[in-house]
């Protein structure tokens, strides 16, 4: 064989091998430790501090590049309460820059964990110009959470796996959630079934509206898994506001699952649960939180069972982005609100709560990107808040054909998000200063949600 030829030949196997390669789809996943030392700020400020450790806290997601020619797309769930305006930009920039991608291609969603911390440096900028540093949560805590974060990040690039099919499964989960809003007989709302909820008639209630299923979704390289993505929608919280950190029922069950099936990262992502409580089963004696993390746990297992494996290529894949603007409160304007972060003789809650009100004025202008991520016969859908479970439900009829999962607890800075009915009939979510935006958003949200779905390519 000629010199000509040989080089020919090894021409056409480089080419082979790239052709072989093309269209690959590969994962990563990365797991920090986000738990804040003792001493930090839990809840916002509006609980004890951390005293102590009952279960750490993690940030962990997954890198998927899609073998499209498209650049990495990466889903963070983090145990803290939320991670609120600012802290999206720069919690998304950290992921972006760590991957080498943008940061419009990058979610970032919370638990909600109550014993946890919650993230929003535009608020914390206005409180420390007015001498109140550090009392929503604890700053240097929070920057070493976020350079964990990254340095896991940037190992797990490092790390990629082949992708060739995801699995589907579900199941429901019996006696764990249960709608927050007890309704009375004029239409309003009269009883609020907290977490824990100690009225025992208020416990009896109707289960109400909720989404029952646990969703699992896992990526496969073969017969080998390699992921596990769960999605269910409630409030997460058994007990808590004593200064023991824990990543509560929702990190606890997730760790049975990853007991289970050693060698499988899994990682959880809370629904739109925001009038979602386990509230029916739960009165907060510590005592329950097994019990509750055992519910759960079993409706993982039994999804796990049910999965249903398919094949997986980048022409299955596809990224959409949805820029939303979210009406403010009517009610509230920064005129009222900077009087009360100024006065210096004003209870402290008064003044976070103006400059959380303020934070959120400045931040509603621009819009939120809602994404979603089609995988094969799978929609995730991310949301922005304490989404009712309504925009859940909405979001799975819109697309019978598919399996909608739903992550929200995106950007926290509006608090609730309730449809535009419940804005009325009164309850604890919907009132003022609990949900910044209006009425108004129902049609919003929807028109958006509707968009990412249906014309997801």
């Amino acid at each position: 064989m000629t010199s000509h030829r040989i080089l020919l030949a090894i021409l056409a196997m480089i080419a082979g091998i790239a052709r072989a390669n093309a269209g690959a789809v590969e994962i990563a996943v990365f797991n920090a430790d986000v738990t804040p030392p003792i001493g930090a700020a839990l809840a916002g400020g509006v609980i004890t501090p951390v005293e102590s450790v009952d279960d750490p806290l993690s940030a962990r997601g997954i890198i998927l590049w899609p073998g499209n020619g498209e650049k990495p797309i990466v889903l963070c769930a983090v145990d803290w309460i939320g991670i609120a305006n600012e802290g999206q930009d720069e919690w998304k920039a950290m992921l972006a820059e760590a991957v080498g991608t943008d940061p419009s291609r990058t979610t970032v969603h919370t638990l909600h964990q109550h014993d946890a911390p919650v993230y929003d440096p535009t608020t914390e900028k206005l409180l420390a110009e007015h001498g109140l540093s550090g009392t929503m949560y604890t700053p240097a805590a929070a920057k070493a959470a976020i350079e964990r974060t990254a340095a896991a990040v940037r190992e797990a690039v490092k790390t990629r796996t082949p992708v060739t099919h995801i699995g589907v499964g579900e199941a429901e989960v019996h006696e764990f959630a249960s709608n927050r809003r007890v309704m009375g007989t004029d239409g309003k709302v009269k009883a609020v079934r907290w977490s824990a909820t100690v009225d025992a008639a208020v416990r009896a209630e109707p289960v109400g509206l909720i989404d029952p299923m646990v969703k699992v979704i896992s990526l496969w390289n073969g017969d080998a898994p390699v992921a596990v993505l769960s999605y269910y929608a409630t409030h997460p919280q058994s007990h808590y506001g004593k200064g023991r950190v824990s990543c509560d029922t929702v990190g606890l069950a997730r760790a049975e699952r990853e007991k289970a099936l050693p060698g499988v990262p899994h990682i959880h992502f809370d629904g739109a649960g925001g009038n979602v409580t386990a509230g029916k089963w739960n009165d907060g004696a510590p005592e329950n939180r097994p019990v509750l993390v055992q519910k759960l746990t079993d409706g993982m297992k039994r999804a796990w069972e049910a999965t249903k494996k398919s094949a997986l290529t980048s022409a299955d894949i596809a990224w959409t982005v949805h820029p939303a603007l979210l009406p403010p409160r009517e009610e509230v304007t920064a005129k009222e609100q900077w009087p009360v972060l100024k006065d210096t003789n004003a209870p402290w809650r008064d003044r976070l709560r103006a400059a959380e009100e303020l934070a959120w004025l400045s931040r509603a202008p621009t819009p939120i990107p809602l994404t979603a991520l089609k995988l094969g016969p799978v929609r995730l859908l991310h949301l922005p808040g304490e989404s009712f479970v309504e925009y859940q439900l909405a979001a799975q009829a819109m697309m019978p054909e598919a399996t909608v999962c739903v992550a929200a607890y995106g950007d926290y800075g509006m608090g609730y998000i309730g449809t535009e009915k419940s804005y009325g009939e009164g309850g604890y979510e919907t009132q003022v200063y609990t949900s910044r935006t209006s009425p108004k958003v129902e049609g919003t949200l929807t028109a958006a949600i509707k968009e990412l779905l249906t014309k997801t390519p």
